[in-house]
């Protein structure tokens, strides 16, 4: 019903010409989608709905003659592996559990792996081959890699630990051990070359060592046998086995790696890949500033390597770090002649009041939101866009304010100006809208970018002066709580502050002031001989030496 209020309120501005008709680009999130994802009633019914799929499944898998026990105490098997798996789930987060899309992730495709097994199982037997060949045919890296890649190495182990303990349970009686462990070694092993994936081309790579191991593995224990140790099989069947085995580590790859792109825009995930492929600086709005705003590019550049290297130094998500950084100050390319490192000789500031001058300075965070929306950037560059400047002050123009105020007050006292006509200066008006930053990564570009902001009014650059700069600054965002919400500790601070200050004096160091052409000095400031000079001049390397 809100929605239609909403509507009807903009019409009747618009009747009395009071608005364009027009609504302003939201780009958070629906409300409801939100509700919904922090739901604890929404987690709870994943919890519930998967352990009720496995069991459903189990009963069904029972009937079938393959097992040395009772049907009803396989499903206890299962149905106390399934409590225990979300019990050490539950305990492993107890602090906050995750959002409901990634549990959904998380055990619907700990779902979709049972299923895929059972499936496995169930056709073989059908077919009356061996129980071994539902081994080969099992797909078990697929569910572990999608988790290594999207949820990170632990959520990995987690779903190879749990993808070998129910397929050793639901395969049949007679290979459950060997499928156990084929399904330990093949799911750890996609894991462990699924970690710090840059290209998609590893996805694959990892899929093939995966089902490398799982060959291994099964000739190992004789799952393909190949002395012939229990039965005649000829090396046409060894071959084809071997080449099933093989085959779906390569296609559990392939998969994955085709399918990843539309699991991350579901799942509102962004791995490392796709930051790599969103640094490209070919983006429109990139080469726009470029050309419209190159003081702002050449800004977002040096905050992009400052919040980069930091990120690196504390373990958070240095290529989220580089690619937000990019585009943190998009909304400078609206008005580019406001900011000082677009400015010529001219300073359009200087026939504005500090409200005016204000408002357009805090303005620019509003348009780079609406030109992130409008060219569908990924959310979390959205919400650095938002979090950058907090809700800190704009201090020159309301110290500017200010003074203005002041002199007003004295016109008055002096009576040559009515008392009507001192302006009423509010440090609300200018502050930016926030919110301040909420995540690390959001912390760091916020720092950096003050940072480097400051450095460029720093005359005589020395080691003390940058790193008083660094000191003061953070010290201001603090006591200024803009970053209160942010996870960022104290030790964690003073590495960030560390590595700001090496990447800045290695960006400001000072270069030799190189004698005129035809003046030649030796270090101490006296001419230097001609043996000497001859001597420099016939040695290039030492010339390139001294210039680097």
């Amino acid at each position: 019903m809100i929605p239609f209020v909403d509507i009807f309120k903009r019409w009747q501005l618009e009747q009395k010409g009071l608005s364009s008709g027009k609504k302003r680009k939201q780009n958070d999130e629906d409300s409801l989608a939100n509700n919904l994802d922090d739901s604890i009633y929404m987690r709870a019914a994943v919890f519930v709905g998967f352990a009720i799929c496995v069991i459903i499944m189990t009963i069904q898998m029972a009937q079938m003659e393959i097992y040395s026990v009772r049907p009803l105490i396989k499903v206890i098997e299962i149905t106390l592996l399934v409590a225990a798996l979300i019990t050490v789930f539950i305990l492993n987060h107890r602090e906050k559990l995750p959002k409901t899309r990634l549990l959904l992730l998380t055990f619907g495709g700990l779902g979709l792996q049972t299923l895929l097994t059972c499936i496995a199982i169930t056709s073989v037997h059908k077919s009356g081959y061996h129980p071994s060949y539902a081994i080969l045919f099992t797909p078990f890296v697929l569910v572990p890699m999608i988790h290594s890649i999207l949820l990170g190495r632990w959520l990995g182990i987690f779903s190879s630990v749990y993808m070998a303990l129910i397929t050793g349970f639901l395969s049949p009686s007679a290979v459950s051990q060997q499928a156990f462990l084929i399904a330990m070694l093949s799911g750890l092993t996609s894991v462990y070359f699924t970690r710090g994936l840059l290209k998609r081309s590893q996805i694959l790579n990892a899929g093939v060592f995966s089902g490398i191991t799982a060959l291994v593995a099964a000739w190992a224990l004789e799952v393909i046998p190949i002395l012939d140790s229990y039965e005649v099989i000829s090396t046409k069947d060894r071959l084809i086995q071997s080449g099933i085995v093989l085959g779906i580590g390569c296609f559990s790859g392939l998969f994955v790696g085709g399918i990843m792109p539309a699991l991350e825009n579901i799942f509102r995930i962004t791995t490392n890949m796709t930051w790599l492929e969103l640094s490209d600086l070919n983006h429109k709005l990139l080469r726009r500033m470029q050309l419209e705003a190159p003081g702002t590019f050449h800004h977002s550049m040096v905050v992009a390597t400052l919040s980069e290297a930091a990120a690196e130094s504390i373990g958070a998500n240095a290529p989220m770090c580089r690619v937000a950084s990019y585009f943190h100050d998009i909304g400078k390319i609206e008005k580019p002649e406001y900011f000082i490192e677009n400015q010529g000789d001219e300073n359009p500031h200087d026939n504005l009041t500090p409200n005016m001058s204000a408002l357009v300075i805090i303005a620019h965070v509003k348009d780079g939101i609406d030109l992130a929306v409008r060219h569908k950037l990924n959310q979390a560059i959205i919400n650095v866009i938002k979090e950058h400047h907090g809700n800190s002050l704009v201090y020159y123009f309301y110290r500017k304010a200010l003074d203005a105020r002041n002199a007003a007050l004295q016109e008055v006292e002096e009576g040559n100006k009515n008392e009507e006509d001192v302006p009423e200066v509010s440090e609300k008006g200018f502050r930016y809208p926030g919110p301040s930053p909420r995540t690390k990564e959001s912390g760091i570009i916020a720092l950096a970018d003050s940072i480097e902001s400051a450095s460029r009014s720093m005359k005589k650059v020395t080691p003390q002066k940058i790193q008083s700069v660094i000191d003061e600054i953070v010290n201001n965002r603090i006591k200024d709580g803009q970053l209160d919400q942010c996870p960022l500790t104290f030790q964690e601070l003073n590495t960030i502050k560390a590595t700001f200050a090496s990447t800045l004096r290695s960006m400001l160091h000072s270069r030799i002031d190189y004698p005129k052409e035809g003046e030649n000095r030796d270090s101490s400031g006296g001419k230097k001989s001609k043996d000497e000079t001859n001597h420099k001049s016939s040695s290039p390397r030492t010339i390139a030496a001294e210039r680097d």
